[in-house]
């Protein structure tokens, strides 16, 4: 019993002697996780950012309607004194979504044509033979660049050579032109005559005159005098004349009003036809696009201020996937309500599409830097507008770094590699995404890479007020 009991002892004295060195040897052995987590810092209690050194951007992301730089709706008027009753369709020649080039007959209306010419000044009158202005002289450079001469007329003069070029035009498409004249003619006939009858009264007092008798000298003296006669026929004469070549100026052919539509540019495109063969015309018979696409937005008052002519733009279209870019051409100075363009045809004007039900802002004009695709008409589009940037590299640290002190200087905390905190006071700069270019006011006290406190870890914070240990 002796030699068990002493066994016993032995068994419970090497127990505790085992559990002894497994507790020291817990003390001494570590792993390389926890002897490097003990070897360095403690955790930051606070949020930090790296400075960057880049070109920092500030863009402006808003969206926009792609449209043609000009809106023709097509009106036909019928000239002549037809009347309303004789405003039918009788031809539609181009289609929705065709491509129009100039010269080209659109439709026509009671059996006369209506076709599209280049140019910028609104049709408001009809072009008769004998009118001047900016409208003739935009005939006139249409029809030279058709290649029909308007030579011996002065530019912006309605003459002969305006004559026959509109009258070779208008054979070209398959139609008679306008007379200028309703009398059919009377006018230029009545004149023509006046003249032969001028004519015939002078030979007949000259031959008076030639056959005269020299004893007859005492009667001339007494007013029967056939050299007064044979003067006053040539006056009549020489009055005659003059009226034939004002009435032969006026005769010819004419532009009616209703006949053409002006477009800026070609080729332009059929946005709509609203009507069909056999329809009465009653208001817009086709609508035209026509020029350089170009985008329009509406923005709010507060982004207006941030935009200004010349700034880029990134235009995308989220649809067909086509992206471009532009420049900022305008940025109106009223809040407008995006509308219906004005009308053309006559009645013509440049201006964005409809868009009903858009919210009214400040107009902006965006010009692509290439022409888009045709495709792209009437699309909604993202514009990325690059309100500022840095131009060259800068130093750039996120907003929340930067603070204010009572002061009234502006500072950045720079954490340094064993912890500490240093204030570097910065100029800052331009400002975009969450990011602001600064600049040290000591040399080289901030540099690309230094960590700047962002904020506070409320996560750290928070675990050391639990154990009670101040941060």
């Amino acid at each position: 019993m002796r030699r068990r009991r002493r066994w016993v002892v032995v068994v419970a004295a090497g127990a505790a002697l085992t559990a002894l060195g497994g507790l020291g040897a817990s003390l001494v052995i570590k792993s390389p996780a926890q002897a490097a987590a003990e070897a360095g810092p403690p955790p930051r209690d606070v949020l930090t950012a790296a400075v960057e050194d880049r070109v920092l951007v500030s863009s402006l992301i808003t969206r926009g309607q792609v449209v043609a730089g000009q809106t023709a709706r097509i009106a036909p008027q019928i000239s002549g004194g037809e009347g309303a009753s004789g405003a039918v369709i009788t031809k539609i020649a181009a289609q929705a979504g065709a491509e129009v080039k100039q010269g080209q007959v659109l439709l026509e209306v009671a059996g006369r044509p209506v076709f599209a010419l280049k140019g910028t000044v609104p049709v408001y009158r009809d072009l008769r033979p004998g009118a001047t202005g900016k409208d003739v002289a935009q005939l006139q450079k249409a029809l030279r660049g058709l290649g029909y001469g308007t030579e011996g007329d002065p530019e912006g003069t309605f003459g002969t050579g305006t004559k026959g070029a509109l009258t070779a035009f208008y054979a070209s498409i398959g139609y008679d032109p306008q007379p200028a004249q309703d009398d059919g003619g009377a006018a230029l006939d009545a004149a023509e005559g006046a003249v032969k009858g001028a004519a015939r009264t002078l030979e007949d007092a000259e031959d008076a005159e030639n056959a005269e008798l020299p004893g007859d000298a005492a009667g001339r003296d007494g007013g029967g005098s056939p050299d007064k006669a044979v003067d006053r026929a040539r006056e009549d004469l020489a009055d005659a004349r003059q009226a034939y070549a004002e009435a032969q100026a006026k005769s010819g052919p004419m532009l009616p009003a209703g006949e053409a539509v002006f477009l800026e540019g070609f080729p332009a495109r059929v946005g709509s036809v609203q009507g069909r063969v056999g329809d009465q015309v009653t208001g817009t018979a086709m609508v035209l696009s026509s020029g350089r696409l170009l985008v329009e937005a509406y923005v709010p008052e507060y982004q207006k201020g941030l935009l200004r002519p010349g700034q880029p733009v990134e235009i995308h279209s989220e649809i067909s996937g086509v992206t471009a870019t532009g420049k900022v051409e305008s940025v109106a100075d009223t809040m407008a309500t995006p509308g219906r363009s004005s009308s053309a045809g006559g009645d013509q004007g440049d201006g964005a599409a409809d868009a009903v039900g858009r919210e009214s802002g400040y107009l902006v004009r965006v010009t692509p830097d290439k022409a888009l695709v045709p495709r792209l008409t009437g699309q909604d589009v993202r514009l990325t507008i690059e309100a500022a940037s840095t131009g060259d590299k800068a130093l750039v640290v996120p907003v929340t770094a930067i603070t204010s002190g009572a002061d009234g200087r502006t500072v950045v905390t720079v954490v340094d590699g064993d912890g500490g905190q240093r204030r570097v006071e910065v100029r800052p700069g331009t400002s975009g995404d969450g990011y602001v270019a600064v600049e040290p006011v000591g040399k080289g006290a901030l540099k690309a890479g230094d960590l700047v406190v962002t904020g506070v870890d409320a996560g750290r914070s928070s675990s050391d007020a639990a154990g009670g240990t101040a941060p």
